[in-house]
């Protein structure tokens, strides 16, 4: 794992902490890992998934409460276009959710740790929501965190490489250094022959 200072902001409700993955249910938050089995056995990911495959999201809860208080868990296309930068205000403006919905547990009390597996089908940009309604005051938490299935974990490298690249071309060409080694392969080519 990578050493990173004590508190970082993923996007949305994920937070990486010392190493650690954590989900912030507003008041409650839980250790947080995404397990591809299959393609990746043991490998832990706190957001982003490399593969569309059988996915199986992990919650540890930090809080004892969570586990008398039932949790829900819906996966849905990122209809938003906003990838990484979607907000719960973003989700809540979609008009008919189900239908953009890939994935859902119905609320569930899991003692201790909660549990969901989805098999995706399709890489692409989707958003986790996990709603938990606390049993005695009636009251729901909500976070969403937006994630990239099936990214590339390159990100700009393969821009930065073409340009780095073409500005090399370019020198060559605009110095005639590639003019240059043009005629010294022709005459290395006549010597042998």
């Amino acid at each position: 794992m990578i050493t990173v200072p004590s508190k970082i902001y993923a996007h949305g409700g994920v937070v990486l902490e010392e190493d650690i993955c954590v989900i912030k249910i507003e008041i409650f938050s839980a250790h947080f890992r995404i397990y591809q089995p299959k393609a990746r056995q043991h490998q832990e990911f706190c957001e982003d998934i490399p593969e569309a495959d059988e996915t199986v999201f992990v919650m540890e809860y930090e809080h004892s409460s969570l586990s008398q208080t039932p949790i829900e868990f819906r996966i849905i296309k990122d209809v938003t276009e906003l990838g990484r930068y979607a907000k719960m205000e973003n989700v809540e403006e979609i008009k008919n959710l189900d239908s953009v919905t890939v994935f859902y547990q119905p609320p569930k009390l899991d003692p201790d740790i909660f549990t969901a597996i989805h098999q995706f089908e399709e890489p692409g940009w989707f958003i986790g929501i996990v709603t938990a309604t606390h049993p005695e005051l009636n009251k729901t938490y909500t976070a969403m965190f937006p994630f990239e299935v099936g990214f590339s974990g390159f990100g700009y490298l393969p821009l930065f490489v073409a340009l780095i690249t073409f500005l090399q071309i370019y020198y060559l060409f605009t110095t005639g250094q590639l003019t240059r080694w043009k005629d010294k392969w022709k005459s290395l080519k006549q010597l042998e022959h």
